[in-house]
């Protein structure tokens, strides 16, 4: 096999698998003690991807472990390649068939073989081959009687992503054909329920993200060979056929709706791309309707678009998409609306920290939003994705602002723009989005024509030396000028307009962009008018003095983006170099300027060319804002032990220990040295192991025995008996052990439990953690780990400056070159990040404390647990928070199943995750406004348990089951394979978006191409450097602003500032999808709510009659108060009032203010001016 990694790489592979090797032991080692609810550590370590399907499907069907199921996988895998849907179907095939390893049914045996191959396909991380599929029925023909496969699914479905949901109804289906069962024969009634049930799910439930057509769903349930079916999980039943014998519910199914609707249809091409490929070698023939169903998907889709009443002139290429503006937000601000001037301009590359659905923007442009988008900020975008999130990159042009002098300014520095936010009038241009080519490519989307930029510009200067066989050398004595410098760095280098001048005559190449200005964004009429204005217009010391500045010449100057300041309200002066620029552009006015377009009339008069500055933008609004905080569970306890309703409503083993006992299930365990019954696995007064005891629940007493032999009135075995049973402990006397245990004789303050165990076996936590956790300022997750969450971000290369880590202290953990090959003996180096090391946010303006100061906790805790509880050798002994660079994590996403281990490499002052894409890859994530957690890796080994996890269907969503050690690119989510990896794109890509070809048809090296080399893990580039990827907003205003006021303020007064957003039209959306919605909503809920206790927690459908809580007699409460219906009402009518909305919006808010009054009665102290709100 050919080298896949260099001798430097695969030693960082090795180090990190010796030292996850050297926990375990040490995990292992402490749970021997007893001490957990397992002896020994059940994650099971798996270096492959074949190994973590196993691994993955094992937490279910142990009957597979170290059968073979690996080896045949890696073997497929050469056969068909590595991630083909092939290798899922013939692992699938040959564990059902028992190949391996025999099943106690042919049913278990079919649908472990089902999970092999859906875990496959899902590279083994995600929860949905256990949780999402849940069971596989034989359900019969009516024809014949014989039996097919009815496939139960349920919501964590939709885990598995679309394609991947829908690719296990392939597997299970060649199964079936494989097995000689029958194929699926619909009834019309089933056909018709599909979708009136996908309706009411949309309608009722929640929105599917595709909603396929009556056709689509009628034609697809007619053709499947498989069922699809679902456990009823809805309170809504279906408003048409009902109590149909193949179906056992009349209640809405969403595993149901999710894999037709979500999956099946929407993805219908991808299925159908593949198996016209080898469906019929696979003896698939049985899905060829999937052609015919694209065909009519396109169909639909074409009649759908051609009754959309669209005002956009047909000849456009591409036109405005307003989706992102749907579900607006109060208080998240719309930067841009779609496509229009202003917005966000679009421009092509990767920063460091840019790529897999991730962009960025200018640090000035954060400034002028207010502090509304930060780093890490997502945002909803109109093009190329849904959303994106936002790093910082000063390479890019910031905004062009409108002072309230009048003056326009081009803002280029974070600092600059801290000190005129305040005296900006206008948002005249917004600035640059950064936007990845691979991002383009995956979507298979046109490249869209740009704005001329300094990239493309260093470009033709090096077109023409390559056509004219120069070098830079020669061309630099040429022209008198380095050439050279110029073109390594185009973006920074500055270019003087004398120069410009030269290089454009000299080469005959365009003028360079800093040059030219946004001529297509004002009229021809208004062109000419300001021709006329420049051309009569004084020159003094260089500087072009304009005296007749009526309104449309002052705006037209304004929206082409040419610097300028007004002097006494009566002459405009544009600065020396801006001028003689101008003066270049227009040609020195020695000509008349024709054409149909200014910029056409610009070219018809200057020497030089000058290419399209404007290009397309992208609109968007603010999505959620940048995360990075602990993980708290409701009620933030440090221990799973239960308190019951002792703890208060606390929760708090304090409020417990006064009264002296606890009431919840617990284990029954008896010690027989000391003679007495416990809830531990070693007891807590003499150490010794105590053995399980039993309990029937139907005859309602203890017994020694796993199952009961006494029968019922129906003569029925009362069967096996539980591991648990309610209990009043004294938790006087445990709380007592578990201190002496550890040492302690004093305790924090509050240390917090929770209510009572929902797992299988009710096992709960030794309290020895929970105060030791409190100790330390830790908090606990349902698994039994403490984790911290970030907003996912890309990043390839960093400086040591910016992770705050020194050079010495990075050399020691292997960095030991920069990524230029030079050796590191400096802090401002850029390095190229290993695949498996992450940046973890330190912020110190987030409200929330970081993640230096809470793994640092952490691992104090976890060193205090190995020594007092578990009598070992402190791990961690960190000092400071550069010990805890070269740590090793586990990172995790929401909804996945595996972690993968990962090793810190220093920390930014960012809310952000930094980690290689990779990394995202393989969690299933991309950086589009995702989350994921660390976890220290001895936390994980030693305190998670799966039997602390609730028993309820999807409680192994989030839970890692399995622990990747080493990161294979070939494995990985496929997305990353579009990334582009190169360090300047080619002439050819701005040369295919004039033509506005697709990206495919443009060959820039990608990840894809790097695949099973060393240059897979080495040697990525980047198009776009910053100077520090910490430069800009670092906590967003949406966060530190108090109230919802402040924040919808701030969200208007962008709205009126920047010229590309609609003011009066985001007054609207946020009254009709936010306010509206709540208040309708939250009346409603006030006439049906419940009550609550203030003491107890405890909640009444109505209340007693008795007037208090029957269990503790505390006072009762709404659980909606009248301020959560009225809190937003003030603020919608104010809105109204100040900006200009439809009648009908109006009238609705007249009529709910008069249905809210006659409610709650009128305040006649609240009788005031309604503008209030908006006083600031």
């Amino acid at each position: 096999m050919a080298q896949q990694a260099s001798p430097e790489m695969e030693q960082y592979f090795k180090d990190i698998n010796e030292e996850v090797l050297q926990i375990y032991e040490i995990a292992k080692a402490a749970k021997s003690s007893g001490f957990d609810p397992d002896d020994d550590v059940t994650v099971p370590l798996a270096k492959n991807m074949a190994e973590r399907v196993e691994g993955l499907i094992s937490t279910v069907a142990p009957e597979i472990l170290n059968t073979g199921v690996v080896k045949r996988i890696e073997e497929l895998e050469v056969q068909y390649g590595s991630q083909n849907w092939r290798v899922a179907l013939k692992i699938a095939e040959e564990v059902a068939k028992e190949q391996f390893c025999k099943f106690d049914t042919k049913k278990k045996a079919i649908e472990v073989g089902i999970r092999i191959g859906f875990a496959y396909v899902t590279v083994g991380v995600v929860s949905s081959p256990l949780e999402g599929f849940v069971e596989v029925k034989f359900n019969k023909r009516k024809d014949n009687g014989k039996e097919y496969f009815c496939l139960m699914y349920s919501g964590p479905i939709r885990s598995a992503g679309g394609t991947g949901a829908s690719v296990s109804a392939l597997i299970a289906d060649y199964v079936r054909k494989k097995l000689g069962y029958a194929q699926y024969d619909a009834t019309e009634n089933e056909i018709k329920r599909a979708y009136v049930e996908l309706a009411d799910y949309h309608e009722r439930v929640t929105n599917l993200q595709y909603f396929p057509s009556e056709d689509e769903v009628e034609f697809m349930m007619k053709h499947l060979p498989i069922q699809i079916n679902g456990d009823a999980s809805e309170k809504f039943e279906v408003s048409k056929y009902k109590d149909l014998d193949r179906i056992e519910s009349n209640k809405i199914r969403n595993g149901f709706c999710l894999m037709i609707g979500e999956c099946l249809c929407a993805k219908a091409p991808k299925l159908w791309k593949q198996l016209d490929k080898w469906g019929h070698e696979f003896d698939m023939g049985q899905w060829d309707f999937m052609k015919d169903f694209v065909e009519l998907q396109k169909q639909v889709k074409a009649k759908i678009a051609a009754t959309k009443k669209d005002d956009i002139s047909s000849d456009l290429k591409i036109k405005p998409d307003g989706i992102f503006l749907k579900d607006i937000v109060a208080g998240r601000p719309v930067m841009t609306y779609p496509l229009r001037n202003g917005g966000f301009r679009l421009r092509y590359g990767r920063s460091r920290t840019g790529g897999l659905s991730s962009d960025a923007i200018h640090p000035a442009t954060m400034v002028v939003l207010d502090d509304f988008m930060a780093i890490g900020t997502q945002m909803k975008t109109e093009r190329p994705g849904k959303s994106t999130v936002f790093s910082s990159c000063d390479s890019l042009d910031g905004p062009i602002v409108k002072l309230k002098d009048g003056s326009v300014k081009r803002l280029e520095t974070f600092d600059e723009a801290k000190k005129v936010n305040e005296e900006i009038e206008e948002i005249i241009y917004v600035g640059d989005i950064l936007v990845n080519y691979g991002d383009r490519l995956k979507r298979n989307h046109a490249v869209i024509p740009v704005g001329f930029v300094e990239e493309w510009w260093a470009l033709f200067i090096e077109e023409h030396m390559k056509s004219n066989n120069v070098d830079e050398d020669k061309l630099s004595e040429m022209l008198g000028l380095d050439v050279r410098s110029l073109l390594r760095n185009p973006i920074k280098t500055k270019v003087k307009i004398e120069d410009a001048i030269k290089i454009s005559k000299q080469l005959s190449i365009p003028l360079h962009p800093r040059w030219i200005y946004y001529w297509n964004s004002i009229s021809r009429d208004n062109f000419v008018k300001l021709y006329g204005s420049l051309k009569n217009a004084a020159m003094k010391d260089g500087r072009l003095i304009i005296a007749d500045i009526g309104c449309d010449v002052k705006r037209s100057l304004e929206l082409i983006g040419i610097e300028h300041s007004v002097i006494s309200n009566e002459y405009v002066v544009i600065p020396k170099e801006d001028s003689a620029a101008l003066l270049e552009n227009l040609g020195y006015f020695r000509k008349e300027p024709m054409g149909n377009t200014p910029l056409e009339m610009v070219n018809s008069v200057s020497e030089i060319k000058i290419k399209d500055k404007l290009g397309h933008f992208v609109g968007g609004r603010m999505g959620r804002p940048e995360k990075a905080k602990i993980r708290k569970m409701i009620g933030s306890p440090q221990a799973l032990f239960p308190v019951g309703a002792e703890g208060g409503k606390l929760r708090s083993f304090h409020t417990a220990l006064e009264r002296g006992k606890i009431t919840s299930d617990f284990p029954i365990y008896y010690c027989d040295k000391c003679n007495k019954k416990t809830i531990y696995k070693v007891c807590e007064v003499c150490n010794e192991r105590t053995r399980g005891g039993h309990f029937c629940r139907k005859c309602g007493v203890e017994t020694e025995l796993p199952e009961c032999s006494k029968r019922d009135d129906k003569n029925e075995a009362h069967g096996k008996c539980q591991t648990f049973m309610k209990q009043e402990i004294d938790i006087n006397h445990y709380f007592g052990k578990a201190l002496e245990k550890i040492g302690e004789k004093s305790y924090p303050e509050i240390i917090k439990g929770i209510k009572g165990t929902s797992s299988s076996e009710h096992i709960p936590e030794h309290p020895a953690k929970g105060i030791l956790r409190a100790k330390h300022g830790v908090y606990v997750n349902k698994d039994g780990t403490t984790r911290y969450d970030m907003i996912e971000m890309a990043i390839t290369h960093f400086k040591p400056q910016e992770v705050g880590v020194s050079v010495e202290k990075l050399k020691n953990i292997g960095y030991t070159k920069d990524c230029y090959g030079e050796e590191l003996r400096y802090e401002n180096q850029i390095l190229e990040l290993k695949p498996q090391d992450v940046v973890l946010p330190a912020c110190k303006e987030c409200p929330e404390d970081g993640s230096d100061i809470i793994l640092r906790n952490v691992a104090d805790f976890i060193d205090a647990l190995l020594v007092k509880l578990y009598g070992q050798e402190p791990y961690y002994n960190i000092k400071d928070k550069e010990d805890l660079v070269g740590q090793l994590c586990v990172a995790m996403s929401p909804h996945t199943s595996a972690g993968i281990v990962c090793r810190i490499v220093g920390f930014s002052k960012t809310q952000g995750f930094f980690a290689h894409p990779y990394l995202h890859s393989i969690m299933r994530r991309d950086c589009d406004g995702d989350e994921a957690a660390v976890m220290l890796v001895l936390d994980h080994l030693l305190n998670f348990s799966k039997k602390f996890l609730p028993n309820t269907r999807g409680a192994t969503q989030d839970a890692p089951l399995v622990l990747t050690s080493k990161l294979i690119p070939s494995e990985v989510d496929d997305m990353v394979f579009d990334m582009d990896v190169v360090w300047k794109y080619p002439l050819e890509l701005y040369q295919a978006a004039e033509e506005w070809k697709k990206a495919g048809d443009v060959k820039i090296e990608r990840i894809n191409n790097r695949l099973n080399t060393p240059g897979q893990y080495e040697g990525m580039g980047f198009t776009h450097d910053t100077e520090d990827i910490n430069a800009g907003v670092r906590c967003s205003a949406y966060k530190t602003l108090p109230s919802m006021q402040d924040k919808v303020l701030g969200q208007m007064r962008i709205a009126e500032r920047v010229r590309a957003v609609d003011a009066d039209d985001v007054a609207r959306l946020v009254i009709e999808r936010h306010f509206l919605r709540d208040i309708k909503g939250c009346l409603r809920k006030f006439s049906m709510q419940s009550f609550r206790c203030v003491s107890c927690n405890e909640i009444f459908r109505r209340p007693p009659l008795f007037g208090k809580c029957t269990k503790c007699s505390g006072k009762l409460v709404f659980t909606i108060a009248e301020g959560s219906v009225k809190k937003y009402l003030v603020p919608a009518i104010d809105l109204g009032m100040k900006y200009n909305l439809p009648a009908y919006l109006q009238q609705n808010l007249t009529i709910l203010k008069t249905n809210i009054d006659s409610v709650f009665g009128i305040d006649p102290e609240k009788q005031e001016g309604l503008n209030k709100w908006f006083e600031k």
